[in-house]
């Protein structure tokens, strides 16, 4: 698998949600609420069923086989 590709944020965390959209992972919060709730989204390789999950600088995203790695 590929490096994880870089996505800087602003703030020194984000909720998982707004992260898969900034990321341009998904298109819409309703996508990110079904993904997540599906099970289709991981975060530092556990399956993560909470939108809210805040995430910080280093943690990786991965859904449908690409990973992201959040950063500042």
């Amino acid at each position: 698998m590929p490096a994880p590709q870089d996505v800087p944020i602003r703030d020194e965390s984000i909720r998982l949600g707004q992260f898969l959209k900034l990321a341009n992972l998904i298109e819409s919060g309703a996508d990110a609420k079904s993904v997540i709730a599906d099970g289709l989204v991981s975060v530092n390789g556990e399956e993560e069923v909470r939108r809210g999950r805040q995430l910080h600088e280093g943690d990786v995203v991965e859904i449908g086989g690409i990973s992201v790695r959040v950063s500042r």
